[in-house]
């Protein structure tokens, strides 16, 4: 039976143009009974944008700068769009307040926090996409979800692994002794250390599963990447951290495992495909039939795992210690990868000096203990221009 337009699920999307953003939309193509486009906001890719606005139409369409508003403008009256263009921090502000069932939050960075709070202070449900707000400001996020009772759904492959097998015991977290993340390892998990020195940008990008943007790319070859999963997963099941294991896993078959207080354990496996945790996200709780590639049991082969090595990737240790500290350290931790990474990016550092960038700077970074979304905000902005400076 197909669902009647008044049931169909309100969506917007924030960063509708991103790897996340034009999956997400490949989804609502494939279930065009199930969801209705409210609102979509893009940054640079105004050519993409226009294509996503002709064909989903919605009530309010978001741009980041001033400067394409004409020729977006223009191009919603010549095809009598429904449309109300809005622009920058405020129009992400005006399409968060929107009333709408859910809205996926797939824009990097520290632009992503504001909004996401409006959307949840107004009783929205959250499909995130972005690290930055759990990372950065995991407590206030999830302080004021817990306020409105709204649910934010996980839109990456290991909370959303990690969600699914938590649904067995209705997420009742008593009867959980563990959550495992497991990780790639990228590119160089079993390299040998001593050769880290000589690791050029092409094979640092050259990740052996996943299609995904450099600064991800990047994080998951330093293994900052679960790190920063590590403190999300913290918030998004409120577990303490020495409860939150890391195993490398070079297939990406299996994306996360639940340990339980009986010493047995659920695992949730898919081809790395992210349309499978972004369609969860949507269609939560239920569960759809979709065209798909599925895994192929036979064709595996043998599904082995490894431990992570500290001492060669002190991110991930460094990520655990910044996520107990808590306060301003997560978000000083975020800031400085994402600087440092576009230093290597850049070629104004080598791929082994990429972690004592981020330590030094957060090891001599002032901290709050009880942060403001502002205080985070600023601390973020500077961390940036200071790294940039100093690289530059």
């Amino acid at each position: 039976m197909s669902t009647t337009l008044q049931s169909r699920k309100k969506l917007s999307i924030l960063g509708s143009t991103g790897s996340i953003g034009t999956q997400t939309l490949d989804i609502v193509s494939a279930f065009p009974d199930k969801f209705i486009i409210e609102g979509l906001s893009a940054g640079k890719n105004i050519t993409r944008f226009k294509e996503q606005l002709l064909k989903f139409n919605p009530k309010i369409a978001v741009i980041a700068d001033k400067e394409d508003a004409t020729e977006v403008s223009n191009f919603i009256k010549k095809h009598r769009l429904r449309s109300n263009l809005l622009i920058g921090e405020p129009g992400l502000l005006s399409l968060a307040a929107h009333p709408q069932d859910l809205l996926v939050v797939a824009i990097v960075g520290t632009t992503s926090l504001k909004p996401t709070v409006e959307a949840i202070k107004h009783g929205t449900h959250i499909g995130l996409a972005c690290k930055e707000v759990f990372v950065a400001a995991g407590d206030i996020v999830t302080k004021h979800a817990k306020k409105h009772n709204v649910t934010i759904l996980p839109i990456d492959s290991e909370h959303a692994a990690l969600k699914q097998c938590l649904a067995g015991v209705n997420e009742d977290m008593s009867t959980v002794s563990k959550l495992i993340l497991t990780a790639s390892g990228g590119p160089f998990w079993n390299r040998d250390p001593k050769s880290f020195a000589s690791i050029t940008l092409d094979e640092a990008l050259k990740h052996p599963n996943w299609s995904m943007g450099q600064k991800i790319t990047i994080d998951s070859a330093t293994l900052m990447n679960k790190g920063l999963e590590v403190i999300e997963a913290h918030h998004f099941f409120s577990l303490p951290y020495n409860q939150i294991d890391v195993i490398i896993h070079p297939k990406s078959i299996i994306h996360a495992l639940v340990e339980f207080s009986d010493g047995t354990m659920l695992s949730q496996m898919g081809l790395p495909d992210m349309r499978f945790p972004i369609q969860y996200a949507l269609t939560y709780p239920e569960k759809l039939a979709n065209p798909w590639p599925k895994t192929n049991l036979a064709s595996l082969g043998a599904i082995e795992f490894f431990e992570p090595n500290l001492k060669t990737f002190p991110l991930l240790q460094l990520a655990y210690d910044t996520g107990q500290l808590g306060g301003t350290y997560p978000a000083v931790l975020n800031a400085a990868n994402e600087a440092v990474v576009a230093a290597f990016l850049n070629k104004k550092l080598a791929f082994v000096d990429i972690p004592k960038a981020v330590q030094t700077v957060v090891e001599s970074t002032t901290h709050i203990s009880h942060p403001t979304l502002d205080d985070i905000i600023a601390l973020d902005t500077e961390i940036k221009e200071k790294i940039h400076h100093d690289f530059h």
